[in-house]
């Protein structure tokens, strides 16, 4: 983010917020998207997450670190909208879908492999999420969900295992 950008956003410049909304929110939402199903709550987190921007910008010290500070907000917000919706679970038994009958995206492509995300349980998807695409170590992932380090890794192997089947099968389909 440009440094006038931002002084215009911390005096709540509506066009200058606006600009920083347009700049961001397809990539963001993108964000939102692996953590929630549903386009409506990924909506609804986003609005949260840039109406706490906006409001915490004047809380940002260092420009640099804007992008870093923002994603954080979303991230956090997608984790909370999780916690509300039902107690955070996790388990590898989870409704797994029948791989035979589900027919994800072409997975040649990015968005294809990221919508086979969606095939994995909730539980496990989040922790995916915050270890492979967000870059969260193990502790820092156990400290936010409230479980153990050994939970996380073995969802972010048991997720990894899922995904490589579904690939495979999305392969032998084709």
């Amino acid at each position: 983010m440009e440094h006038e950008l931002y002084i215009r956003c911390k005096n709540k410049d509506r066009n200058a917020q606006r600009k920083l909304y347009e700049e961001y929110a397809g990539r963001f939402f993108a964000t939102c998207k692996r953590y929630l199903k549903n386009d409506e709550d990924a909506e609804e987190v986003l609005a949260d997450a840039f109406y706490i921007i906006f409001t915490k910008l004047d809380q940002l010290k260092d420009l640099q670190v804007f992008d870093a500070w923002a994603k954080k907000i979303v991230v956090n917000q997608c984790l909370q909208k999780l916690r509300k919706k039902q107690p955070f679970s996790i388990s590898i038994e989870e409704n797994f879908v029948d791989l035979v009958e589900a027919e994800p995206e072409n997975v040649s492509e990015e968005k294809g492999i990221l919508s086979l995300l969606n095939f994995l349980p909730e539980g496990c998807r989040t922790i995916f999420n915050l270890f492979a695409m967000e870059g969260y170590p193990h502790k820092e992932i156990a400290q936010m969900l409230s479980i153990s380090e050994g939970t996380s890794k073995s969802q972010v192997s048991f997720a990894r295992k899922k995904l490589q089947e579904l690939v495979k099968l999305q392969t032998i389909n084709s």
